[in-house]
Formats: C-alpha cells, sequence, structure tokens
C-alpha cells in the first residue's frame, strides 16, 4: 500500500497441515457421493478420489480455508475492510502450503483534529419591507389572469396568442403549437419573438428564423435554428389583482392585507432561520473536512460518484425530461463529480468518528419519528414503510444518516457564528 491510497495487499499463507486435513476431509465428502466406473457409491478407494477429482477438492478447500484466513488477518491486523478482498497469485502446490495474496481496501486511520469551538460567518440575511412587497407581487403575478385585448397592435408586456409552426434547418420533427402565449418583451422570450410580435395585430402572419443558443434549457432545441412560421390569433393582457383585504382573503388563509404581511414576514424569516442553519453547517463540515488530511477508500468515492449521477437523473425526471434524450456526457459528468464525491465520503468518515468520539446514537424514537414522518409523506402507514426499508436494507442507512444529522446538529451547537453583510 501507498501512504494516499486505502488499498492493502495480504500475502497470506495457510499452513500445510491444515491444508492436508481441509483436503483429506473435502475429498471423503467426495468419496461418499462421488460415481466412479467400477466402484459402488461410496467404494471407491480415497486416492483415486483425490487424483480424479484434484480440482474440484482444490476449490471446495480454498472456498473453505481463504475467507477463514484472510478474516482472522484482518482482525490480528485490526483492519475495517469497506470491500470485498480480491484473492490472486494462488499457490496451491501438492503437499505444502498454500499461499495467497487478497487485496482489498479498509477505512482509513486518521486522528481527529479540533473540531468543536470552531467559528464559520454566516451572511445577514435580514428581512426587510422590499422582501415582503417582493413576496406579495409574486402572490399577484400567480393570481393574475389573462384579458382579450381588441382594437391595438402588440406591444411590449402583452401576451400574444399564436398558432406556430417551426421546421428545423437540417432536417428533423418540426415544432408545432395550435394555441399558445408568447410574453412579447419578456426576458424569457427568445429575441426574434419579440422583434416580429411587437407592432404586430391579430390576424397577422409572420415567417423568421430562431436559433437557440447551445445552453437553452431544453435540450432538443439546443443549438438548433428553426424557421416559424406565425399565426396571430389573438391578444391578452396580464391583468393582476389590487392588493387589499379581499386579495389576502382569496389567495390565504388571512383575513385582512395587513395579516397576510405578516404571515409573509412570518414565512421568509422561516426560510430565513433554515438557509442560515444550513449554510452554518455547510461551512462548518467544509471547515471540518479542509483541517483533516486523509485518504479516502476509491470504492466508496465511486459510490458517490453514482449516487450524485443518480441524483441528477432523478431531477431530470421530476421535471419530465427524459434522461435518456438530454445531450450529455454523462462519463463525463459523473467524472466532474470526483472532486465533490472525495468531499462528501470524507466528511461522512469524520462525521463517523465525531459521532463515536462525542458518543452520539440514534434512539428508537428518533427512528420512530422518522419513519412516521415518511409514512405521512407517502400515505402509508409506518409499519409498511418500516417493513418496506428493511425489505430494502435501507433501514441501516436511515439511521447512518439521522447519527450524522444528530452529529451536525451538535456540532452547531458547540460552534460560534459571526454574521457578516449580505453581499447583494
Amino acid at each position: 500500500m501507498t501512504e494516499a491510497t486505502c488499498r492493502r495487499e495480504l500475502e497470506l499463507e495457510i499452513p500445510a497441515e491444515t491444508v492436508e486435513k481441509a483436503v483429506a476431509r473435502v475429498a471423503k465428502e467426495f468419496a461418499r457421493v462421488a460415481r466412479v466406473p467400477g466402484f459402488r457409491p461410496g467404494k471407491a478407494p480415497i486416492t483415486l478420489i483425490r487424483r480424479r477429482f484434484a480440482d474440484d477438492i482444490k476449490s471446495e478447500v480454498l472456498q473453505s480455508l481463504v475467507p477463514e484466513q484472510v478474516e482472522r488477518a484482518v482482525t490480528e491486523s485490526k483492519l475495517v475492510p469497506v470491500t470485498q478482498p480480491q484473492i490472486d497469485k494462488v499457490d496451491f502446490a501438492e503437499a505444502g502450503p498454500v499461499k495467497f495474496r487478497a487485496v482489498f481496501e479498509v477505512l482509513p486511520e486518521f486522528e481527529l483534529g479540533q473540531y468543536k469551538d470552531l467559528e464559520v460567518e454566516i451572511e445577514d440575511t435580514k428581512i426587510e419591507d422590499a422582501d415582503v412587497d417582493k413576496g406579495l407581487e409574486e402572490l399577484r403575478d400567480r393570481a393574475a389572469t389573462f384579458v382579450p385585448v381588441e382594437g391595438r397592435a402588440i406591444a411590449d408586456g402583452d401576451y400574444a396568442q399564436l398558432k406556430l409552426k417551426g421546421i428545423p434547418m437540417g432536417g428533423g420533427d418540426p415544432l408545432e403549437a395550435d394555441s399558445v402565449l408568447c410574453h412579447v418583451g419578456g426576458e424569457e422570450t427568445m429575441e426574434p419573438f419579440n422583434q416580429n410580435l411587437r407592432g404586430a395585430n391579430i390576424g397577422d402572419h409572420k415567417t423568421f428564423d430562431v436559433t437557440y443558443p447551445s445552453d437553452y434549457p431544453d435540450a432538443k432545441l439546443q443549438g438548433k435554428t428553426f424557421t416559424y412560421a406565425v399565426e396571430v390569433l389573438g391578444l391578452k393582457e396580464k391583468k393582476r389583482p389590487e392588493l387589499s383585504d379581499e386579495f389576502a382573503k382569496d389567495v390565504s388563509d388571512a383575513q385582512t392585507l395587513d395579516e397576510l404581511r405578516k404571515k409573509m414576514r412570518d414565512n421568509l424569516e422561516a426560510a430565513r432561520a433554515h438557509r442560515q442553519s444550513e449554510q452554518q453547517r455547510e461551512k462548518l463540515l467544509a471547515q471540518i473536512v479542509k483541517t483533516h488530511e486523509f485518504p479516502v477508500p476509491e470504492a466508496l468515492v465511486e459510490h458517490q460518484m453514482d449516487s450524485r449521477l443518480e441524483r441528477t437523473v432523478r431531477s431530470l425526471a421530476s421535471q419530465g425530461v427524459d434522461p435518456r434524450a438530454v445531450n450529455v456526457d454523462w462519463v463525463a459528468l459523473r467524472s466532474r463529480q470526483k472532486d465533490r464525491s472525495i468531499e462528501d465520503v470524507k466528511a461522512e468518515l469524520l462525521l463517523d468518528r465525531i459521532a463515536t468520539a462525542e458518543k452520539i446514537e440514534v434512539a428508537d424514537e428518533d427512528v420512530d419519528k422518522q419513519i412516521a414522518a415518511m409514512a405521512e409523506h407517502s400515505g402509508e402507514s409506518a409499519t409498511v414503510v418500516r417493513a418496506n426499508l428493511t425489505r430494502q436494507g435501507a433501514l441501516d442507512r436511515m439511521k447512518s444518516k439521522l447519527r450524522s444529522e444528530k452529529t451536525l446538529d451538535w456540532l452547531c451547537s458547540n460552534s460560534r457564528t459571526r454574521t457578516i453583510p449580505r453581499e447583494n
């Protein structure tokens, strides 16, 4: 092993006497059931059995003795493997010891440095009246209605109702819509639509090209140019409700606008507290990881890279995007996760060691509470959720995650925070 890895190579040897006893035992088992021409079952000479079934007997002996020898060596060396030992360089000579090599990865050995009484900087995210006003404006936007407009041309801020067909240059499937709203002049609208629809009237027909950037959110359109044939079917204005007590009743359980403002501020304060807590946890953990240098098992890093990639795929799927249809170099994307994955693994190993040092454990009531929350979210009973977790082998993982969360909470309560002005 080199100093920078968690790889272990053990050159092991099983004594000849132990090997011979195992060979004799396995040979007798073969003799009882083996069918040898010219002999009744169980009557063939043991020497013939050992010669005729030599390879099978060796295989059985290795399967019997090697795991025991590896486990014994691992225990004596006080190692904690994180991968199954890979066996190679097997030397199984006649009437001699069995020699072989076991290769595996282990948990790293390291000393805990300082992890208590650390200081982290947290951005001051004080909630201002402007934040409340912005939240109310967003509520007005969500409650807005679209009102038809006649007798004038399209202007910035209007919503044009369009029938369109887009033909991709170079071939491919067209884009068609019988009725779609286009926010003319909106930041989210491609500029060719703004230029060609501004000043148009209901009934007008327009033809123009649109080239989508290579980083366009819709992967099907990235870097492509479409020729659009557009018919203006209608014109609508977005009408937002006035801020009033009636508006407050319509969009919430508040009875007055002042009560809605207070609820909005309370929600923003709660979100602020959550963000600051998350920021404290992230910065504190990053600081601890940075001050501890030790190698991490490649197998755990690979697993974490897979987990990160799976989260990306699930996120796309939740947005209605088929990951198979996205033009993404998944191999390169996975490779770019390596540095973050190494930090993730180091963080988990450190949290585990700190939890052990501070005797932080997960109580049964912690598990019950988490299962109850999962049951409420899924609509299943707590009994069913627990059974599913147990069957999937996920219960121990959940307990491990809860232990890490409790350890992070403990670290935060034993650290100091200093607020700094929020960057605008």
